[in-house]
């Protein structure tokens, strides 16, 4: 997922506690696949709001980057409950990158605001933000320890403008036999055709795979749907709702996933 409250990273270690380890583990699978911010690479407030500050400044606007980004996702959240309809998936509205949408919402912050920014140039600011993301402590070790011994690929809600130079500033585009995205599959998760984009370009059965994701609803919901085994990584002891989707597994830490992955 893109934005959310700010994650407690813990440190980089093996399992102590997390319950449902004890459970029985799912089998183990031809091709385990990725979510990226907050699975992969912390996500948080703080650094948006940092981000238009820096916005704010620049184009020298006459309001704090705080209210610009409140007044900013307030319109991005309507974006994301807009783009997919998963009550009918084939009629969700046609796709939008996330450069164009934030685009769009910046338009209507200025416009209501009556704030003479430039939207194309502080949508683009905050592509150029999200590739500037740092990977939790145990992200480039667990996937050291998995690659090689299972195809591993990765699916984010993300522009590839953001998602591959984060990628490849910390050398992990290698570990990944795939990397997809939301604008590659012109399709968001949790839509179908997300995820069924990502299997085939991994060329790789749902029900022989693991996605691993941060998010119950685009993640967990989505990968359930098409059949696959989901692991949702809780790193801030979330509780799900009674209307969430329920995961395969839940775990606390990528190295929860190693050894999951070692157990099945």
């Amino acid at each position: 997922m893109l934005t959310g409250a700010p994650v407690s990273i813990a440190p980089l270690r093996r399992i102590k506690r997390n319950h449902s380890l004890s459970m029985k583990s799912p089998r183990k699978p031809d091709a385990i696949m990725f979510d990226v911010y907050d699975t992969l690479f912390l996500n948080d407030t703080n650094a948006w709001k940092r981000a238009f500050q820096q916005i704010a400044e620049e184009q020298s606007l006459d309001i704090t980057g705080a209210d610009l980004w409140t007044r900013w996702k307030k319109f991005e959240v309507g974006f994301r409950k807009w783009r997919t309809n998963m009550d009918d998936p084939e009629s969700s509205p046609p796709f939008k990158s996330y450069e164009t949408a934030w685009r769009e919402c910046f338009e209507k912050v200025f416009e209501q605001g009556k704030i003479p920014g430039n939207a194309v140039n502080a949508a683009r600011q905050s592509v150029t933000h999200m590739s500037r993301r740092d990977p939790f402590p145990e992200t480039v070790h667990a996937l050291s320890e998995l690659s090689g011994r299972v195809p591993l690929g990765v699916f984010s809600n993300a522009d590839n403008a953001f998602l591959r130079p984060m990628l490849d500033e910390y050398g992990l585009t290698s570990k990944f036999e795939i990397i997809e995205s939301s604008e590659s599959a012109a399709v968001y998760k949790p839509h179908p055709g997300a995820f069924k984009h990502m299997f085939a370009a991994m060329d790789v059965a749902p029900s022989k795979s693991w996605y691993v994701g941060d998010h119950l609803y685009d993640d967990i919901r989505g990968g359930s749907e098409v059949g696959a085994s989901t692991i949702w990584i809780n790193r801030t002891d979330a509780r799900r709702g009674p209307d969430d989707a329920k995961p395969t597994k839940e775990i606390t830490s990528l190295m929860d996933l190693v050894e999951l992955f070692d157990r099945a």
